[in-house]
């Protein structure tokens, strides 16, 4: 890949990583209102909460976030393709 595409990648990247991290946050501070005391760590696993298994507005921004890191990881394949190509 050539230098501008790199730097361009790399734009990409960044900015989709401070999405997703945007995106944690905001499910945490849902979280965290619905349950005090969760941890990050319970944030991933909702379905030991029935608070928020059954919380649809939870539910909706979890799947924001797996449809972002969904879009990492095909972004990261593209990117990970196209320099197979060149080599």
């Amino acid at each position: 890949m050539t230098t501008n595409c790199l730097a361009t990648w790399k734009i990409i990247e960044e900015e989709v990583e401070g999405a997703i991290d945007f995106q944690k946050k905001k499910l945490y501070k849902l979280g965290t209102r619905i349950i005090p005391n969760l941890t990050t760590d319970d944030i991933l696993q909702p379905n030991d909460f029935p608070e928020l298994e059954n919380h649809p507005e939870f539910r909706y921004e979890e799947g924001v976030l797996s449809g972002m890191l969904t879009m990492q990881t095909i972004l990261r394949v593209t990117k990970n393709q196209g320099q197979e190509e060149i080599l």
